[in-house]
């Protein structure tokens, strides 16, 4: 993983920060959906569908894509593209290389 400015100045962001958050508990924090369908989102689609993100975020689609893709391109956020839907999870191994880096460089 890449650390830069870019990476932190995408987390200094709230609403990144929630998504990232919201992300790794999905079944308790995405509450658009049953938890099954969460699951199922999950296990078959690879993420969550950027409709229940743009519901849990309460801003326009527009804003939440644009920061799902800030978050994509600095290697936080993994997407699968099924049909015309787009899901998000969150790419943990780079997240654990960014706590890492703190931990041990700053």
């Amino acid at each position: 993983m890449e650390i830069n400015t870019k990476l932190f100045s995408v987390l200094s962001n709230q609403t990144r920060l929630d998504i990232l958050q919201w992300l790794k508990n999905p079944e308790k924090e995405i509450t658009s959906v049953s938890c099954e369908t969460v699951r199922f989102m999950m296990r078959e689609k690879g993420g969550i569908c950027v409709t229940d993100i743009v519901k849990r975020a309460g801003l326009a689609q527009s804003t939440v894509s644009k920061y799902l893709s800030d978050l994509q391109n600095c290697g936080l956020l993994i997407s699968e593209r099924h049909g015309k839907w787009t899901y998000y999870r969150r790419n943990d191994k780079h997240i654990h290389e960014l706590a890492q880096y703190v931990a041990e460089e700053l």
